[in-house]
């Protein structure tokens, strides 16, 4: 049985509306979402709410959708400058994706143990427990292996033992 539709209108009562905003809201949020992850777009939704509140979503920073959107419509009319649009997008996408980079390579480099001079001893002492946390993983996950080994080596022997078993019987019968 299909919904009956709702007709467009606004909802007189104040808690009615607030229910009805609030469902609403999320299912839209949903389709954002949706959209950003099936299409690979950027979406940015910024909703408020009859009472002033302040709801919204960006499949990545907001402030660089907002920034995209400025530069977009600033240049709309200048359909001849398009190319220039799009180069300028991704160049800022590319000095993004380098500031990113070198981000990266700075934190690889400090925790190889290189480069360590500029940081305080507050972040020095977050990266030792960041690293004894990793290093517990590490034993922990070698041990977990060398106890899966071992079990199954001593399954092979047991195995093994209970052919060579097998083959003295065979041949004490002969």
């Amino acid at each position: 049985m299909a919904r009956e539709r709702r007709a467009i209108r606004r909802i007189e009562s104040a808690a009615a509306r607030q229910v009805t905003f609030s469902k609403r809201r999320r299912g839209l949020f949903k389709k954002a979402e949706e959209l950003a992850v099936l299409c690979d777009a950027d979406v940015a939704l910024v909703v408020f709410s009859s009472t002033g509140k302040l709801s919204q979503f960006a499949s990545s920073s907001m402030n660089e959708i907002i920034d995209k959107y400025s530069t977009h419509s600033k240049n709309l009319g200048k359909s001849d400058q398009q190319p220039a649009i799009d180069l300028n997008l991704e160049h800022c996408k590319y000095d993004s994706l380098n500031e990113q980079l070198a981000e990266a390579s700075l934190r690889l480099r400090h925790m190889r143990g290189e480069e360590l001079d500029g940081l305080s001893v507050g972040e020095l002492q977050q990266m030792e427990k960041n690293l004894e946390t990793g290093l517990q993983r590490v034993l922990c996950t070698k041990d977990r292996q060398f106890m899966q080994q071992i079990s199954d080596l001593q399954q092979k022997g047991t195995q093994l033992a209970e052919e060579n078993m097998r083959l003295k019987n065979q041949v004490i019968r002969f």
